[in-house]
């Protein structure tokens, strides 16, 4: 995307099988941070992770796992290939790393510090990084594991959701889950993360933001936290926990209109999905509201089955990669939904849920109502290195069924409605949620 932020859940990914301590000086990087906090409104979009947090990255975002174990996208011949490669690695490159290399063994002020394979990793994540793609990383075996047991819906974290404000460099919470370490000590929607353990954050990609503030359950993770109309920083200790993802919820609300709520695309998502879809149908259900608002996205398989139990026969979405190379993701119209829908979408609800929020209006089977969401129309595929590490890379762009790649663009919603911040504090008013049930009671009367 080309919007202002990268989508994460504190683990936010979206998975194919097929988100130095200094004090802050009263105008530095805090204040100019609330600044643009305060001005900010529709920037902020998502990631894109859940940390266990969810940080569960912005996925942030869309991203396709293959299969581990299988070597995916080694390539040789087309423009960059293997004479790319070679150019890369020639003796001159070789010579100049190890020049870098041995400086740094003899002359660093900390030499018990240095880490031969953490030099090896910055390597290989700083060729990465050349790239200038927020979305493509190198993991670490670490990492990875981190990174793969979030996508199966647990982790060890705090219940957070994480974006990223490419304008101002820093990672923000972009959600925070019930019932979890983050919502225990306090964060808020909207805090900026500005140092993880007393280490700055600026500059960090949500991936690893998501890494820094996950571990192993019962460790601790302290916070440095940035808000809006606070003068100073917010700190803050949290104890991780074993998180799981409820990923799906739903209510009833009055006149048989069913509420279903996604936070993110999971693997456990789909089988959430059918079981809170079943409980609000057994209810009475006769119109639903699909809420993806801060759903920074996920799993492409998932959100396409979800869309399989909602859209008409046809394109789900496609995707083309570097060589023009189509694929299709299509629904069979056998569960087609028969019942008025609106879906809430913001400038958080990013790539998987963009998919799914996309393919509705398209088919004209339900208004979307909020804000332009966040605009990533491109796709992220794990590949496997054979050796414990991985590479997360932007493979292809995706279009909606009518055509449309939303990157850096996103997708406006039928009615547009600007969240009351201050009335949903106050009193839990929630104005985009009631706009979508004048809506649907509007659409039900019409069907009598």
């Amino acid at each position: 995307m080309t919007s202002t932020e990268e989508h994460s859940t504190e683990e936010q990914y979206t998975y194919q099988n097929g988100d130095r301590r200094e004090e802050e000086p009263s105008s530095g990087p805090g204040m100019e941070m609330r600044q643009r906090q305060r001005g900010k409104g529709k920037g902020r979009g998502l990631l894109l992770f859940l940390c266990g947090l969810l940080i569960g990255t912005l996925l942030s975002g869309l991203i396709f796992v293959s299969p581990m174990r299988k070597a995916l996208f080694f390539k040789d011949g087309g423009s960059g290939g293997k004479e790319a490669s070679q150019e890369l690695l020639n003796e001159a490159t070789s010579q100049k790393i190890q020049l870098i290399a041995n400086t740094i063994h003899n002359h660093y002020y900390k030499p018990k510090e240095i880490s031969l394979g953490d030099e090896r990793s910055g390597l290989y994540k700083g060729l990465v990084e050349s790239l200038g793609d927020p979305y493509s990383v190198y993991y670490t075996g670490e990492e990875l594991k981190q990174m793969m047991s979030e996508t199966e819906g647990t982790y060890g974290g705090i219940g957070a959701m994480l974006s990223l404000d490419k304008e101002s460099g820093y990672t923000y919470i972009s959600g925070v889950m019930e019932k979890t370490p983050a919502e225990e000590a306090g964060i808020q929607t909207g805090d900026i993360i500005f140092k993880i353990n007393g280490k700055s954050a600026h500059g960090m990609q949500t991936d690893e933001v998501a890494s820094q503030i996950r571990g192993k359950e019962g460790t601790k993770v302290h916070l440095t936290l940035v808000r809006e109309g606070d003068q100073g920083n917010i700190e803050v200790d949290l104890v991780r926990k074993k998180i799981s993802s409820p990923t799906v919820s739903g209510k009833m609300l009055e006149n048989h209109i069913g509420y279903l709520k996604i936070t993110e695309f999971d693997e456990v998502t789909y089988d959430q999905y059918l079981n809170t879809f079943a409980e609000l149908k057994g209810k009475g259900m006769k119109g639903m509201i699909l809420d993806l608002r801060n759903n920074p996205g996920g799993n492409l398989d998932t959100v396409c089955q979800i869309a399989r139990r909602i859209l008409p026969k046809g394109i789900i979405v496609y995707t083309k990669d570097n060589r023009g190379k189509r694929v299709d993701y299509d629904s069979d119209g056998k569960h087609e939904i028969q019942i008025p829908l609106v879906v809430l979408v913001n400038g958080n609800s990013a790539s998987a849920s963009e998919i799914l929020a996309g393919a509705i209006k398209d088919y004209h089977l339900g208004k979307l109502v909020g804000t332009t969401t966040f605009g990533k129309g491109i796709v992220q595929q794990i590949i496997d290195l054979n050796d414990g590490t991985a590479l997360k890379l932007t493979v292809s762009d995706y279009y909606t069924p009518s055509g449309k790649n939303i990157h850096g663009i996103g997708i406006d919603p039928d009615e547009k409605v600007e969240l009351d911040v201050d009335a949903l504090k106050k009193d839990g008013s929630d104005n985009q949620l009631n706009k979508a049930v004048e809506l649907i009671e509007k659409e039900m009367k019409n069907q009598k």
